[in-house]
């Protein structure tokens, strides 16, 4: 098993930078590149690099329509919706970008309660989510493992009115093969953990102490992971701790490594930005991202890992959302909170004990009939997990182009069920249209007509069909 500086070489990453500052003005070799990917081809991190250098506006246009062309072939028009669930903000790291540090004395720590873990659930059902991202500080005598089974489990178990959570993401500190086997029994969907920074001096420098101080553990983690069975996977960089051009090398060249190893990638690729937080300011942080820089590094990424979900949170703005679900973005968070007890808890300031500040603040409603009236299919979608569509078998689907005859109907009986359940009169009124057109978009017959079956019987009562 390669070993963190070999796979994630700092080396090679300063090379394939430097090789592509001169390659990126051939224009004829760019367009080469973006030949391949208008076929879906993976890229290689050399081919990103170059792609990320190049500043022709005639080829950036280009990189955007192709990205645009790539998500529509492999995720059509669907947007996958979740909520952040923070259990606990007690961490003995000091990371110094994060709120949840431990020497911020300015923050009231806080963890949940089985029975607050109920009413979060129900507060969150009653939204009409059906997956959740778990977060929670890392610390072993505050927070165990135990602790976060226990949590699932409770989640799992809660139906409230037609609700359900169907998928516990889980977003917990690296740790071993064994617990890594625990979390998969235990019913998990992706195991998600962010590198923050994959520059090893600019990693030990913003993480001074603590278990996470540890570059090579953090790196490996995902190899852990999938030796403990979990095969699906999410990494992510925070953008703003080093060059984003490093980190967005750095992110493919794992995604490279994980598929040698296990002859699959990452599920997802998150691309959160450093933003302001408790006891956090964005002073001396001299590589912050600048908005076209983001879009552009987004853009690369959904070149670069086509079959790779790319997931944007509410640190970002309503309208950087709305721009970057043009150019990769497949999975979005709605009505959001960041603080320990905030969605049942409707007096609580989230602030209080929030990560991070939100930039989008609208609830689920107005987010989901937005993307209803933006043309896009919200999808509380959970079917593949369900039914061990996991790892290497869904990405098989994916590459074939096989996916869409599962997820299209799949994401139109989860929004009928949202829209019947929880849906104000807008968001009803922009769905039935949606219907009308994309139940005409299903080309297999039997599959078209099996989904107005399921629709018709979600408004007569009953719940949870699947492909």
């Amino acid at each position: 098993m390669k070993r963190a500086e070999e796979f994630i070489n700092h080396k090679e990453i300063m090379a394939s930078l430097a090789d592509a500052k001169e390659k990126a003005k051939d224009l004829a070799y760019v367009n080469s590149i973006l030949d391949k990917c208008e076929t879906c081809t993976v890229l290689s991190h050399r081919e990103a690099a170059v792609l990320l250098e190049c500043e022709d506006k005639t080829i950036r246009e280009r990189m955007r329509t192709v990205a645009n062309k790539i998500k529509q072939s492999i995720y059509g028009n669907r947007i996958v919706l979740f909520a952040p669930l923070y259990l606990s903000n007690y961490c003995v790291n000091n990371c110094k970008y994060c709120g949840f540090q431990h020497c911020n004395e300015k923050l009231p720590r806080r963890k949940l309660t089985q029975e607050e873990i109920r009413r979060e659930a129900i507060a969150l059902q009653d939204m009409g989510h059906k997956r959740l991202a778990l977060e929670v500080g890392e610390d072993d005598v505050n927070c165990p493992l135990e602790y976060v089974l226990e949590s699932i489990k409770t989640l799992y178990s809660i139906k409230h009115k037609n609700g359900a959570i169907r998928r516990v993401n889980v977003n917990i500190a690296a740790t071993t093969v064994e617990n890594y086997r625990r979390l998969k029994e235990a019913g998990i969907g992706t195991y998600i953990l962010f590198q923050e920074t994959y520059h090893k001096p600019t990693y030990e420098a913003m993480h001074p102490s603590g278990p996470k101080s540890n570059y090579a553990y953090h790196t490996e983690a995902m190899d852990r992971a999938m030796q403990g069975g979990i095969d699906d996977v999410g990494v992510g960089a925070l953008f703003g701790l080093y060059d984003y051009k490093y980190e967005t090398i750095a992110l493919i060249m794992h995604a490279e490594h994980l598929e040698e190893e296990f002859g699959v990638g990452p599920h997802t690729i998150s691309v959160p930005r450093l933003k302001p937080a408790s006891g956090v300011t964005l002073e001396n942080y001299p590589y912050l991202v600048d908005d076209e820089s983001f879009k552009k590094l987004v853009t690369v990424l959904r070149l670069s890992v086509p079959y790779t979900g790319m997931i944007i949170s509410t640190r970002e703005t309503k309208e950087m959302r709305n721009e970057l679900l043009h150019v990769g973005i497949s999975q979005i968070s709605a009505g959001s909170c960041t603080g320990i007890g905030g969605y049942a808890e409707e007096n609580r300031t989230e602030e209080d004990t929030a990560q991070f500040e939100l930039g989008d603040h609208r609830d689920m409603d107005q987010v989901l009939t937005e993307l209803i009236e933006d043309g896009y299919i919200p999808s509380f979608c959970t079917a593949c997990y369900r039914e061990g569509r996991t790892g290497e078998r869904f990405m098989q689907l994916a590459k074939a182009g096989q996916i869409h005859n599962v997820c299209q109907p799949n994401a139109l009986i989860t929004l009928k069920e949202f829209l019947t359940d929880y849906g104000s009169e807008r968001a009803r009124a922009a769905g039935e249209k949606l219907f009308a057109r994309e139940l005409e978009r299903i080309g297999n017959e039997k599959v078209k007509e099996k989904t107005k079956e399921y629709l018709k019987k979600i408004e007569n009562g009953e719940r949870d069909f699947r492909f």
